[in-house]
């Protein structure tokens, strides 16, 4: 049975699995408001869907037709937006943001404040450090051209991205490669790749030892 906070706002229809909690002032299964000119789709959403063991954290907001997989922390007042699939053992943290129709991979870790935009996918084991910035969008709103264009970064199995890095629309940070704090990430980082910088540039290979399939 699920633990939903007196104050917590859960939306008609919303699936709450074993051993959920739903804490103070934390919201559910709402529905988007969406801007005119907004780029994501409008048909009708199915109930959120939140799995076994999960905690939606104080003031926390997950919109109607995303999943959530069980044993995730969805972090005080952070935000997953809709079509988002958020899968086992994920950390939301405080603050932070998860725009539309994103995929998030198992055990990935999203540490506070840090934004990660809409039409992105990030594989399993993935590391967001706090206040990483990702963007979809090279036109900044301008132009129709844009919307067949505009995708998030790709993020592989096992990345890391620093803390306050940006990484650029489209890009594809590579399996078990690091981004270092604060880079500009402009093009495609290889996999097992160190890159540092405005704008990024490969620095050297990944540590052995910090590799995942050498026990780091």
């Amino acid at each position: 049975m699920a633990d939903v906070h007196p104050s917590a706002i859960v939306y008609e229809g919303t699936v709450l699995g074993e051993g959920v909690r739903v804490l103070e002032h934390a919201v559910v299964g709402k529905q988007p408001s969406l801007g005119a000119k907004s780029t994501a789709r409008r048909e009708p959403l199915p109930p959120a869907k939140i799995g076994d063991g999960t905690v939606i954290s104080t003031g926390a907001i997950v919109f109607a037709g995303s999943t959530i997989g069980a044993n995730c922390i969805v972090g005080d007042q952070s935000c997953i937006r809709e079509r988002v699939e958020l899968a086992d053992d994920c950390v939301l943290g405080r603050g932070s943001l998860i725009e539309n129709d994103t995929t998030v991979g198992t055990g990935t870790r999203i540490q506070a404040e840090a934004y990660i935009t809409a039409y992105s996918t990030l594989e399993e084991d993935v590391f967001i450090a706090p206040c990483v910035v990702t963007t979809n969008d090279n036109f900044m709103g301008r132009t129709e051209r844009r919307k067949e264009l505009m995708k998030g970064p790709t993020i592989r199995r096992s990345a890391r991205v620093g803390g306050g890095a940006i990484l650029c629309p489209g890009i594809e940070v590579g399996e078990e490669a690091f981004v270092g704090a604060g880079a500009v990430v402009t093009k495609d980082v290889p996999p097992r790749t160190l890159v540092v910088g405005s704008p990024a540039r490969v620095l050297r290979d990944v540590a052995d030892n910090e590799l995942r399939e050498n026990g780091g």
